[in-house]
């Protein structure tokens, strides 16, 4: 990596269960997506594709969300 420290909001892969979710995304997020992947694997030298980011990119975006931890902290179904 060339001297630079790099992080990325993401960070290194932590152990996972997984259950199996399809959705169709733009073209043009698949190819974010898959660049984004390909910097986290050049970051962390571990190897991930955009399928196995998409869930802790939801997670992490979902943990950052202060009405959803509301609604959830106020009975919502989790």
């Amino acid at each position: 990596m060339s001297g630079t420290t790099r992080t990325l909001r993401l960070g290194p892969l932590p152990n996972r269960e997984s259950v199996k979710l399809t959705f169709a995304c733009p073209a043009r997020l698949k190819a974010d997506l898959e660049r984004y992947a390909a910097l986290h694997a050049q970051t962390y030298g571990e190897a991930a594709d955009a399928v196995t980011l998409i869930p802790l990119m939801l997670k992490a975006f979902m943990a950052g969300d202060r009405g959803f931890r509301k609604g959830t902290a106020a009975g919502f179904p989790r």
